[in-house]
């Protein structure tokens, strides 16, 4: 566990400064990558993800269920109609010991229930791709002659070419395509593999919004160019 520990802390962490200065900067060799997003965009957590979902396929289901009764709940809760609970209309809802805050409260922890096992499964298939970052990064230095990795962050500015992401996730879908998702009885995940896991989880729903407005656009300039009739 000890030496898992530490691989995740190399992946979430890269292993130059947080900073360059004006001198450093001029150093050609210096890269950027974010360990999270490789790991995300990788061959091996795509399919472990789909196989997930073929494994808990009705659990999947039920939560769907489950979230939509809550969202029909809560907007008994929004007194003044604006499509939100506000903090004050919680509140409100639990000093008036509001059944419908418990009913909604008890749904989130059925929620709760059958989602720890598949975001269990997730970590699972997440550490296992971390185990060979380290390697798959230390392949994209070799191969490019780069001399520090610095986190986007660090940057004031980087061109695109120093962002070396893409070629770390093809050296790690070259190392590692598939993970398992059994997991082990006695398995525990580890606090830098449930921190990836939430960060891998926000990057995959920007990347879904961010998918879902560009169709949106398409479709309003697909319409836009269509020709009227006469």
């Amino acid at each position: 566990m000890k030496h898992m520990t530490k691989l995740l802390a190399s992946a979430l962490l890269t292993s130059a400064a947080v900073a360059a200065t004006p001198a450093i900067a001029q150093v050609n060799g210096i890269a950027t990558t974010d360990p999270a997003t490789a790991i995300a965009a990788s061959q091996a957590r795509g399919t472990a993800y789909q196989q997930i979902e073929t494994t808990y396929a009705s659990q999947i289901q039920t939560l769907q269920q489950k979230r939509q009764q809550a969202q029909e709940l809560g907007k008994q809760l929004d007194t003044d109609g604006n499509g939100e609970v506000s903090d004050q209309e919680a509140a409100a809802a639990q000093s008036a010991n509001n059944p419908v805050l418990q009913q909604i409260n008890s749904i989130q922890r059925e929620i709760d229930s059958l989602s720890a096992p598949i975001a269990l499964a997730q970590i699972y298939a997440l550490e296992q791709i971390t185990q060979q970052f380290t390697a798959a990064q230390q392949q994209v230095v070799s191969d490019k002659n780069i001399t520090v990795i610095l986190t986007p962050e660090a940057f004031v500015y980087a061109p695109p070419a120093a962002d070396v992401t893409n070629d770390i996730v093809n050296a790690l879908n070259t190392r590692l395509p598939a993970v398992s998702t059994a997991v082990p009885a006695d398995w525990q995940p580890s606090r830098q593999g449930q921190q990836l896991h939430q960060r891998v989880q926000q990057i995959l729903v920007i990347s879904a919004l961010q998918q879902r407005a560009a169709q949106q656009q398409q479709q309003q300039q697909t319409t836009t160019q269509q020709p009227t009739g006469r």
